[in-house]
């Protein structure tokens, strides 16, 4: 190499995605490549199908180990001190990149979700009432509902900046005349 690094065959993977050239062999200087069924980029696992279940399963598991140190460390578990830990140090890890990993299945949704439950269990008094109204008694809403306002606010953010960049043709603000809402409709595509 002309910087003197050499290159480690052991730290480099091929991933084929798609259905065509999956037999394809690739070749960096005289060493062959190896294909890999998954890799890892950013602290998020890809597979060959791009089906994100490794990913919520990964992200599940972690969480839980987490939430059991919180359960205890903690003898009396307030709400004060259970929900920042939860918070700070479990949520963050399930948003993160979430926009390009988010669950496409309902068993991994449920998996997901599984984790803000059982941290709603370490707070004392809310036994025996639903897993929604004890989020909404905490203050939380559920990783779906974030999900789904972080992806909002994200399209609203494009739409306000979009004038003029790559894009903007894939939404378009229409003026209403409603009397209901700000007086903008977002429709798809060509009006």
């Amino acid at each position: 190499m002309i910087n003197g690094m050499k290159f480690n065959k052991l730290k480099c993977w091929i991933l084929h995605l798609g259905q065509s050239k999956t037999g394809y062999k690739y070749k960096l200087g005289e060493e062959w490549l190896e294909t890999g069924p998954a890799e890892k980029d950013l602290g998020v696992l890809v597979d060959s199908r791009l089906n994100m279940s490794q990913q919520c399963d990964l992200e599940a598991k972690w969480a839980n180990p987490i939430l059991g140190c919180i359960k205890h460390s903690n003898t009396s578990q307030p709400k004060e001190v259970i929900i920042p830990l939860y918070s700070v140090l479990v949520r963050p890890h399930l948003e993160y990149c979430v926009q390009f990993w988010a669950p496409q299945f309902k068993k991994d949704v449920k998996v997901l979700e599984c984790v803000p439950r059982r941290a709603t269990e370490l707070v004392k008094g809310l036994e025996g009432i639903s897993c929604e109204e004890q989020l909404r008694t905490l203050g939380l809403f559920s990783l779906e509902k974030r999900r789904l306002r972080g992806d909002l606010v994200a399209l609203y953010s494009f739409l306000r900046r979009a004038s003029g960049e790559r894009g903007a043709e894939l939404f378009s603000l229409v003026s209403s005349d409603s009397i209901c809402g700000n007086g903008s409709k977002l429709c798809s595509g060509e009006v």
